[in-house]
C-alpha cells in the first residue's frame, strides 16, 4: 500500500476514472443538472461540476458561479449515495398463475459495481450509519450487501462549508477519517491545480498504481490541510449533542413542537434527501394477466399510512411526525444502533420549502437564544 500522502495532477483524475472504468466500475459523481448538483454517471471531467459552487440556506438552493476552475467547489446537493445503495424502488419477488397456483420468480438482478467520486466526509459517516442500520444486525438485507461489498469509494475533503452545514458539531466531516479507498484534498495554488491523497485501503493501493502521481511535498500537504480546516471554521450551523438524546426524551410536551407543527408542511422532503432515513414500504400490485410483483419503495414517517396500524395511524397530527423524526434521528437511534442518525449535512434545512432548522428546534428546546 502506499505510505504517505500523494499528488495527482488534474489530468491524473482523468485517468482514475479510466482505471476504474478498465476495471469494471460505473463511475457516479457530481454534475450539473436542472439548476442542482446531483450524482449522475461520468464519463469525462467536464462531466464534473467545474466552477461552480452552491449557496444554501433554510429553503433556499442557488448554484452560482465560482471565480475558478474548481471541480469540487461545492457542498452537497439533493441526492445522496443512498439512492445507490439503497435504491428508492426495488421489486422482491415476481409471481405468476399457473393452473390455479403461483408460481414465484425470485429477483435476481444484476448489481453494478459501483465506483463513487467526491463523497464528502459527513456523506461516508452516513454511509457507515447505514452500514449498521443494514448489516450490523442478525438479519442483514442482501440487496444493500451485495452494491455495498462492491463500492469503491474516492472521499474528496471539502474545502469550503455551506450556510447549513454542522458536521464539526457531530464529529462527522470536513475532513474524511476512515471509509474510503482514495481521499483527495483538491488545491487551487495560483496556476497550478491539483489534489493531495491519501490511500484507505488495498483496492485504492492498486488503483493508484495504475495512474500517474507522486508523493506530496510538505508544503503541498500543507496547503491542503490548510484549506480543510477553513472549512471547518466556515460551518453555518452548530448542533450541542452533549445530553442531547436524553433533554429530547426529557421535552417530548415541549410548546416548540407545536409551533414547528404550525409550519411544516409534513411533505417527507426532509426524510427524502437525508442521507441516513431508510423507511420503506412494500406494496404488492397484480394485473389481469394474473402476474403478481412485490417492491419496495422509500417511504417517510411523514406519510400518515406510514404509521397505519389496525384500526389507523397511531401519528395523525403533523406534530407527532415531526416529533417522530427528530427524536429518532438525534435520540432514539442511538438506543437503536448506538450512535446518531444525523452527520450534519444540513440537507434537510436547505431542502424543507419553510426552512425548518432541526439545530434551530433543538436549541430552543434547551432554551438557548437562536
Amino acid at each position: 500500500m502506499q505510505k504517505g500522502p500523494f499528488v495527482l495532477e488534474r489530468s491524473g483524475l482523468l485517468q482514475l476514472l479510466q482505471a476504474l472504468k478498465a476495471k469494471g466500475y460505473l463511475t457516479l459523481g457530481p454534475t450539473v443538472r436542472e439548476g442542482a448538483i446531483v450524482y449522475d454517471e461520468l464519463g469525462r471531467l467536464e462531466d464534473l461540476p467545474t466552477g461552480y459552487t452552491d449557496h444554501q440556506e433554510g429553503g433556499t438552493y442557488r448554484l452560482r458561479r465560482r471565480g475558478d476552475e474548481a471541480l469540487f467547489g461545492y457542498n452537497v446537493g439533493p441526492h445522496s449515495w443512498k439512492r445507490f445503495l439503497h435504491p428508492p424502488i426495488l421489486r422482491l419477488f415476481r409471481a405468476r398463475k399457473i393452473n390455479g397456483s403461483f408460481d414465484f420468480e425470485p429477483e435476481t438482478e444484476t448489481v453494478p459495481k459501483y465506483a463513487f467520486i467526491g463523497v464528502r466526509a459527513c456523506e461516508l459517516q452516513a454511509i457507515r450509519v447505514q452500514d449498521q442500520v443494514f448489516l450490523g444486525g442478525p438479519y442483514q438485507d442482501p440487496h444493500y450487501k451485495a452494491r455495498r461489498e462492491q463500492a469503491f469509494i474516492v472521499a474528496v475533503n471539502c474545502t469550503q462549508a455551506g450556510h447549513t452545514c454542522f458536521c464539526t458539531s457531530v464529529q462527522s466531516g470536513p475532513k474524511a477519517q476512515a471509509g474510503f479507498d482514495l481521499a483527495l484534498t483538491e488545491v487551487l495554488e495560483g496556476d497550478r491545480h491539483y489534489f493531495v491523497g491519501e490511500v484507505g485501503s488495498e483496492q485504492g493501493a492498486e488503483v493508484l498504481g495504475e495512474i500517474s502521481h507522486r508523493a506530496a511535498l510538505p508544503s503541498e500537504v500543507a496547503q491542503a490541510e490548510a484549506r480543510v480546516t477553513q472549512a471547518a471554521l466556515q460551518m453555518g450551523r452548530s448542533l450541542a449533542t452533549e445530553g442531547l438524546k436524553e433533554m429530547l426524551y426529557q421535552n417530548l410536551e415541549h410548546p416548540r413542537w407545536e409551533q414547528v407543527a404550525a409550519r411544516c408542511l409534513s411533505c417527507g422532503n426532509c426524510t427524502q434527501v437525508c442521507p441516513t432515513c431508510f423507511c420503506t414500504s412494500v406494496e404488492d400490485h397484480t394485473d389481469l394477466s394474473g402476474v403478481a410483483e412485490r417492491t419496495r419503495r422509500w417511504d417517510s414517517c411523514f406519510t400518515a399510512d406510514f404509521s397505519y396500524l389496525h384500526g389507523g395511524s397511531v401519528r395523525v397530527s403533523t406534530k407527532s411526525r415531526y416529533r417522530q423524526w427528530l427524536t429518532h434521528k438525534l435520540a432514539t437511534w442511538q438506543d437503536q444502533f448506538g450512535l446518531l442518525g444525523c452527520v450534519g449535512c444540513g440537507r434537510c434545512i436547505t431542502w424543507c420549502p419553510v426552512g425548518i432548522d432541526l439545530t434551530e428546534e433543538v436549541a430552543a428546546m434547551r432554551g438557548a437564544h437562536v
